[in-house]
């Protein structure tokens, strides 16, 4: 093995003092791994400041912080730097509006495989999308693999990432923005929608699909209409055929 292949890679942040002082500069986390039995005097304060910058907290065998930072002393504790800096939602829809655009957002609940993730994000930029939401746990972030499925395009495609995409979503009806769940759980079809609108195009994981919670708040449900034996789609694809008839009705 080469020497340079001994150093923990350059987006890797390990010690417990320098996770910290991370998350006060301000740096773009992507999230924070924790030795399951640390017990370090500065372990409260690093787990409230990660909550109040809400950067995902994971707690993880020895093993694993010792495979990331490839033997460094990190004390228990590391933190992986995002690739991109993350967006509030708020001041995206203004910024949108301000400059007198019909807002096209697109609502990730759950959805897990990084190629996916890079998959809709390259569809949702190449189809006027401004912005992907996607929530604080429990989901793809960007990595390096995500961004090469997106063949780019998540450099120059805002991503929010959430704490509550309920909350979110009704932050976006506030400002006059229509959500519209893909599912398969209703008759309505998205040829049946009025989606020239401002719109949040919301879809779920593949096997589990949009939570409930997020059913019921959103203002309409549709589903694609299918004619094969095949009942599903992959959640990429269901995105690309939401948002290229979205482009179609906007012209």
């Amino acid at each position: 093995m080469a020497k340079n292949d001994k150093n923990p890679p350059a987006n890797v942040i390990y010690g417990i003092h320098a996770v910290i002082e991370a998350l006060q500069a301000g740096q773009s986390v992507e999230k924070v791994l924790i030795r399951t039995d640390n017990r370090h005097d500065r372990l409260r304060e690093l787990r409230s400041l990660a909550e109040e910058v809400r950067v995902p907290l994971q707690y993880v065998p020895v093993e694993r912080l010792d495979r990331l930072t490839r033997g460094a002393n990190h004390q228990g504790a590391a933190a992986q730097l995002a690739t991109i800096t993350y967006q509030d939602l708020e001041p995206l829809i203004l910024a949108v509006q301000e400059r007198g655009e019909v807002p096209l957002l697109v609502m990730l609940d759950g959805v897990t495989d990084v190629r996916n993730f890079g998959a809709i994000a390259r569809t949702a930029e190449c189809m006027g999308a401004h912005g992907l939401i996607v929530p604080l746990r429990g989901a793809a972030g960007v990595n390096g693999e995500a961004i090469r499925a997106s063949a780019g395009a998540l450099h120059h495609l805002p991503v929010c990432r959430e704490a509550n995409l309920v909350d979110s979503l009704l932050l976006m009806q506030a400002y006059g923005i229509h959500s519209v769940g893909v599912t398969e759980k209703t008759e309505q079809t998205l040829f049946d929608l009025d989606l020239t609108q401002p719109t949040c195009l919301i879809l779920g994981a593949e096997d589990k699909g949009i939570s409930a919670p997020l059913l019921r708040r959103a203002g309409q449900l549709a589903r694609i209409p299918m004619q094969g034996q095949v009942s599903s789609l992959n959640v990429s694809v269901a995105a690309g055929m939401a948002l290229l008839e979205t482009a179609r009705q906007r012209g």
